[in-house]
């Protein structure tokens, strides 16, 4: 399981792979919302998602995992992963376009 402890409030996930046109954005958004994260979702131009997470270490840690397969359909290739500035006032798990 990844980890990186509570000095990291918010990650920034970049995932590669067959991850458009598959439901890849709305799958991210239920399972986020699951774990109780907050952040959002969004396509790249260039066929990657980007994904920004916010929430305790532990779920990020099991939100990072999932990624790793996507949903049923997605072929995940690699995963970039950076820390990021927390968002404040972001409620929810949002789908950007």
């Amino acid at each position: 399981m990844s980890g990186w402890g509570e000095e990291a409030p918010a990650r920034r996930i970049v995932v590669s792979g067959r991850v458009q046109g598959v439901g890849f954005r709305f799958s991210t958004r239920y399972t986020a919302e699951r774990l109780g994260i907050t952040g959002w979702v969004r396509n790249l131009p260039d066929g990657r998602v980007e994904v920004h997470l916010q929430g305790e270490a532990r779920a990020m840690g099991e939100m990072v995992d999932w990624l790793r397969w996507g949903p049923a359909g997605a072929e995940v290739t690699s995963l970039e992963e950076a820390p990021a500035t927390a968002e404040p006032g972001l409620e929810g798990f949002i789908v950007r376009r």
